[in-house]
């Protein structure tokens, strides 16, 4: 896994977003350039307001830079597109379809139709322990429950790149540390790209091969932290002496950044 040669998958190329306001232009993003390589693990922490969520958007498609482009598989990205999935802290589920039509959804997209679509969207559940609410709405789920199910629709649309905006950050500390061993034992098996964005350093040293730590508002990359703790990871991996190490230097980063907003 890490340290292997892999092809570029994204490229952000001296990407700045300025968005215009009722009190004039903020700045939300300032030259920022990043390569993500493929079947890569990436976190991104930074104090709120950094553009963290205005970097996913772009790789998303879902915004435009202001300046620079962003890249995926060499060509430039200019809206969304299904090698792209997304997940965000909300669970955007369709409300009238249930579990498995959520899923169904995403195959349909990709191609996958009638009873391939039915048989295939139950294995994608299976694999987050949801196969017996395929028949439920998402009105009758946890928060934990419906957050499985975006992630197994965002699965089912097989993208090469899945980007994931704080998609625990609403959960309970019992449910975030079950959905992280979810992800990270599907991304062991199935090594999708992942951009992953999180306010909790512990999650980020947990999950990723590489920990992106943003600046204050306007949003520059302030350093890249190598994850140096080998795969398998578990909550116990929280307990090494390594662990601990990365996790004083990046919240250190974070916290300065965060004085820098109080200023």
């Amino acid at each position: 896994m890490a340290g292997e040669a892999r092809n570029l998958k994204v490229r952000i190329a001296d990407v700045s977003k300025v968005y215009e306001t009722r009190n004039g232009p903020t700045e939300a993003l300032r030259n920022v350039s990043l390569d993500i390589y493929e079947n890569e693990f990436i976190c991104v922490v930074g104090p709120s307001g950094c553009g963290k969520s205005t970097l996913l958007n772009i790789i998303a498609g879902l915004q435009m830079p202001t300046s620079g482009k962003a890249y995926c598989n060499d060509h430039e990205i200019t809206g969304t597109g299904t090698e792209r999935g997304v997940v965000f802290q909300q669970y955007a589920l369709f409300p009238w379809l249930t579990v498995k039509k959520n899923v169904v959804f995403a195959l349909n997209m990709r191609g996958v139709k009638g009873a391939d679509a039915e048989k295939e969207a139950m294995a994608y559940l299976k694999k987050v322990d949801l196969e017996k609410f395929a028949d439920h709405y998402p009105k009758e789920l946890s928060g934990g429950m419906k957050q499985r199910v975006a992630i197994a629709r965002a699965y089912a649309a097989n993208p090469e790149v899945l980007l994931m905006d704080e998609p625990f950050g609403a959960l309970d500390a019992q449910t975030r540390t079950q959905l992280q061993s979810e992800l990270l034992e599907t991304w062991e098996k199935d090594m999708k790209t992942c951009f992953f964005i999180t306010h909790d350093v512990d999650e980020a040293i947990l999950l990723a091969q590489k920990v992106i730590i943003m600046s204050a508002r306007p949003g520059r990359i302030k350093e890249i932290v190598p994850i140096d703790i080998p795969y398998p990871r578990n909550q116990e991996t929280k307990l090494l002496p390594r662990f601990m190490e990365l996790r004083n230097h990046i919240w250190e980063q974070v916290y300065k950044e965060y004085l820098e907003v109080r200023k």
